[in-house]
C-alpha cells in the first residue's frame, strides 16, 4: 500500500513538471518557451482595441474611455453609440492583423484590456460580466492558429492605479486607497486566471499598467503598490499555477525600488520608457535589478517616437537581451506604430467638438456640429478604414524593429 502511495505521489509529480513544460515559464533571468528555449519577448501593443484612447482618436482633451464615450453619446445619442462601440471591437483588431504580425517576425503580443469588460458596468456599448471574454476568446484563437503568444494587460484597474486618463478612473489611483476596490481587482483577475488557467498561448499577466502617475504623493501610495500585488498573486496561484506574472513599478512603471525580493517563482519586472536616450545608462538600474534578484525584466511599453529612435532603442534593449513590445501597433494618420489608416472626410468636425468646452448643456448644443449625417457618416468610416485590408505599413518604422515588411 506504502508503495502504492509513494508511486502515486511520483507519478503526480512528473505529471506537473511536464504540465509545467507546456507554458513560458522564467529560469534566472530569462522566458523559457514551452520547448525549452530561451524566449526574448520582440512584439507589439495592441493598444486602442479594448481601452480607446483620445490621442489615437487626434483628440486632445477627451482623452479617456468615457470621456470619448461621453463624447459620442452627446453627437449621435446613446443607441448610435452603443453600435459604434460594437462595430469598433469587430473591426479595429481582427484575424488579419494577427497574421499579418506573425507574417512579418513579430513573436508576441500585449493585449491591454479595461477591467469594466469583466463587470456589469456599461462599457463600449455593453455592461455584460462576460463581455471581456467574448473578445479576448477570439484574440487567442487567432493567435493560437497564428502561433502568435500573448500577455494579458490589465490597463484599467476598479478605482484606478495611475490616476490619469491611460486608466480610464476619476483622476486618483483610489485603487490603493479603497479595500472595496483592490477586492474587485482581486476578484477579477482571479477570474480570468480561472479561465485560461490551461492556456499555453498566454505567456502570462501584467497586472496593473502604469501604477501611481507621477503627480501623486508616492511616500503614501507607493507603499501600497508590492502588497497589492502580492494579494493578487495569490489569488491567482489559488486557480492558476502555470502562467508568468508580471508586476510593473511605480511612477509609470518606472520606479523599482517599490519592490523587495522576490515573492513569486515564475515572475518579470517591467518597466516603460519613452522619450529618453537611447543609451546603456537609461537602462542600467532595470538591469541592476535583475541581477541582484536574479530575475527577468521586460519593457512593456516604448515608442511613440521617429524611426531613427525606434532603432536605436531597440537595438539597445536587444543587446542586453531584454524583452520588449512597442506601442502600439495601429493609429490614425500616425506613422508611430506598425500601421496607419486615414481620418475620413468631416472628421474634423468630431475633433473640432471633442475640443469644444461642453461644461454646460447649453455648451452642447452650442457646439454640436449642425450636420450630423455627416458625422455619422465620418464615425462609420473610422469603423471602415480601420480594418486591417484598408490601412497602410509604416515601413521605415517596422524596419527599425528588425521585422521584414509585407505587402497586402
Amino acid at each position: 500500500m506504502l508503495h502504492r502511495i509513494i508511486l502515486s505521489y511520483f507519478i503526480s509529480f512528473i505529471c506537473l513538471s511536464v504540465s509545467a513544460q507546456n507554458f513560458y515559464h522564467t529560469k534566472g533571468q530569462t522566458i523559457i518557451d514551452p520547448a525549452g528555449k530561451t524566449f526574448q519577448m520582440k512584439g507589439t501593443n495592441l493598444g486602442n482595441w479594448l481601452v480607446p484612447e483620445g490621442y489615437m482618436f487626434k483628440f486632445k482633451n477627451t482623452n479617456s474611455p468615457a470621456m470619448i464615450n461621453q463624447l459620442l453619446l452627446q453627437l449621435v445619442g446613446p443607441d448610435e453609440a452603443a453600435t459604434f462601440w460594437k462595430k469598433f471591437l469587430d473591426n479595429y483588431i481582427t484575424s488579419e492583423d494577427i497574421n499579418y504580425l506573425k507574417s512579418i517576425g513579430v513573436n508576441s503580443i500585449r493585449a491591454p484590456f479595461n477591467y469594466r469588460l469583466f463587470t456589469d458596468e456599461y462599457y463600449m456599448g455593453d455592461n455584460n460580466p462576460e463581455h471581456g471574454f467574448k473578445y479576448l476568446d477570439s484574440l487567442v484563437k487567432w493567435c493560437k492558429v497564428a502561433n502568435m503568444p500573448i500577455l494579458l494587460d490589465m490597463h484599467s484597474a476598479p478605482g484606478g492605479q495611475t490616476g490619469d486618463n491611460i486608466d480610464d478612473s476619476f483622476g486618483y489611483p483610489y485603487l490603493f486607497e479603497s479595500a472595496t476596490q483592490q477586492q474587485r481587482c482581486i476578484d477579477i483577475w482571479q477570474r480570468i486566471a480561472k479561465h485560461y488557467a490551461n492556456e499555453p498561448i498566454i505567456i502570462g499577466y501584467d497586472l496593473l499598467n502604469e501604477p501611481i502617475a507621477t503627480y501623486f504623493d508616492k511616500t503614501i501610495l507607493n507603499p501600497h503598490l508590492e502588497p497589492l500585488y502580492k494579494k493578487i498573486t495569490s489569488a491567482i496561484r489559488a486557480v492558476d499555477t502555470h502562467h508568468i506574472l508580471f508586476f510593473g513599478g511605480a511612477q509609470w512603471n518606472g520606479n523599482f525600488s517599490v519592490f523587495g525580493a522576490p515573492f513569486d517563482n515564475n515572475a518579470v519586472y517591467t518597466f516603460h520608457k519613452y522619450w529618453m536616450p537611447t543609451t546603456q545608462e537609461h537602462i542600467q538600474e532595470y538591469i541592476n535589478f535583475s541581477n541582484k534578484y536574479n530575475v527577468p525584466i521586460y519593457c512593456g511599453e516604448t515608442g511613440e517616437n521617429d524611426d531613427d529612435w525606434i532603432m536605436r532603442f531597440r537595438k539597445l534593449l536587444d543587446s542586453n537581451h531584454i524583452s520588449w513590445h512597442f506601442w502600439p501597433y495601429k493609429k490614425m494618420e500616425s506613422t508611430r506604430g506598425f500601421l496607419q489608416f486615414a481620418a475620413p472626410a468631416a472628421y474634423d468636425s468630431i475633433i473640432a467638438y471633442s475640443e469644444a468646452p461642453r461644461l454646460t448643456y447649453a455648451d452642447i448644443r452650442k457646439y454640436r456640429p449642425t450636420n450630423i449625417v455627416e458625422v455619422k457618416q465620418a464615425l462609420d468610416g473610422v469603423l471602415e478604414n480601420c480594418l486591417f485590408k484598408n490601412c497602410s505599413f509604416n515601413n521605415g518604422y517596422i524596419k527599425a524593429l528588425g521585422f521584414v515588411p509585407k505587402k497586402h
